[in-house]
């Protein structure tokens, strides 16, 4: 029998709400017109609160990897060296843009679901000096781990030279960041994560040492060029046709992190990480990450069962999408999201769907609704 409902539990995307539905479905405007732009300088500034920054905040139109791709492309010259933190399949990602670009990634290899350490990245600078930035995840997506981007930020505070460049795609929404306090030069999200708007807008922050070093780099990309965009960004348009709709809907959805309250809502987060772990220990699992996130929990599989079966009874017999791993963690571990649009009950459904789906598969090292009370009771005393 096929579910007659379907719920996203996923990393990203992640569930929409009906206001941000319904503002997603308004008339499409002209982006050229007095209204849009109106819009669009809302959200700017919105973005700017969320960010805690007084920097320049832009709007582009793309995935998450667009707003990695124009930083690489937009903050560094060919030659160039920047230290790459990898530690999961984002992190990757940084080193593969590097690659494509001609920046030279100088590696610190960090064993998937462990933080980097703050002394690795010590080292990596002391023995470059002529690096150039310093490109890490602050919430590693694939392994469910946080990084220490405050502690890199505040040993970078003695390097002027050097950027701090931060994805945090599953962060920002999640935590409470204080871009410029921490420290962090470029910081990156998405639309479709803690944001709660479909996928399609790549936001990237830029403080004026980010914007000094943007005009001192030659250009090297044409629908990515930050110098272009910030100029018509500034002005309430965009270089190119914006994702209008998409604009519209994220500006609905910063109101309703706006009435909920940054603080509050990285509250949330923690409360529901805290008790999507209990829960998940409750059955008798272990997390992948040593220093989980808040916004993403990763579970590793019991011995003799394939992550994905979970992801795929989980997805067609129950009408509920979770994630699987990735790269050489497929199969090893399943992923549990409680990042945007989530509250208790769709943790307790997360988790009775993972109860579900073991035991058909033939683990039963737990009774059914172990996982629930622990949540439930790590919740409320919270």
């Amino acid at each position: 029998m096929k579910p007659i409902k379907q719920r996203l539990l996923t990393p990203g995307p992640t569930m929409v709400p009906e206001r941000v539905l319904e503002a997603l479905g308004k008339s499409t405007l002209y982006h050229r017109s007095p209204e849009f732009k109106e819009i669009f300088l809302e959200a700017r500034e919105r973005l700017k609160k969320l960010f805690k920054t007084e920097g320049e905040v832009l709007i582009l139109t793309s995935s998450g990897t667009g707003a990695m791709e124009a930083a690489v492309t937009n903050l560094f010259n060919p030659g160039d060296s920047a230290v790459v933190v990898v530690g999961g399949k984002f992190g990757e990602r940084w080193k593969e843009l590097c690659q494509t670009f001609g920046v030279k990634p100088i590696v610190i290899e960090v064993e998937w679901g462990k933080s980097v350490r703050l002394e690795d990245i010590e080292k990596a600078i002391k023995e470059n000096p002529n690096v150039k930035g310093v490109l890490v995840q602050i919430c590693e997506t694939s392994t469910g781990t946080i990084h220490d981007v405050k502690g890199i930020g505040d040993f970078l505070k003695n390097y002027p030279d050097v950027l701090l460049i931060a994805d945090g795609i599953t962060a920002y929404g999640v935590y409470d960041i204080p871009t410029d306090k921490w420290g962090i030069d470029v910081g990156i999200t998405g639309s479709q994560k803690a944001l709660m708007t479909p996928p399609g807008l790549a936001i990237i922050s830029l403080n004026e040492k980010a914007q000094k070093r943007l005009l001192e780099v030659e250009t090297r990309s044409y629908y990515f060029d930050l110098k272009k965009e910030l100029k018509k960004q500034q002005s309430g348009q965009t270089a190119y046709t914006a994702g209008v709709n998409l604009v519209v809907a994220l500006n609905e959805a910063l109101k309703m992190i706006e009435e909920e309250g940054l603080e509050n809502v990285a509250k949330r987060h923690e409360r529901l990480a805290q008790a999507t772990r209990a829960g998940v220990r409750a059955l008798g699992l272990e997390l992948l990450s040593e220093n989980p996130a808040n916004g993403v929990t990763a579970v590793l599989s019991p011995k003799g069962i394939n992550g994905q079966d979970v992801v795929k009874i989980a997805r067609e017999k129950y009408g509920i999408t979770i994630a699987g791993g990735q790269e050489h963690l497929k199969g090893k571990i399943f992923r549990l999201s409680h990042m945007g649009y989530v509250d208790i009950f769709d943790v307790l459904t997360g988790l009775e769907v993972v109860e579900f789906a073991l035991y058909e598969l033939g683990y039963r090292n737990f009774k059914f609704g172990d996982s629930v009370s622990a949540a439930m009771e790590t919740y409320q005393n919270l």
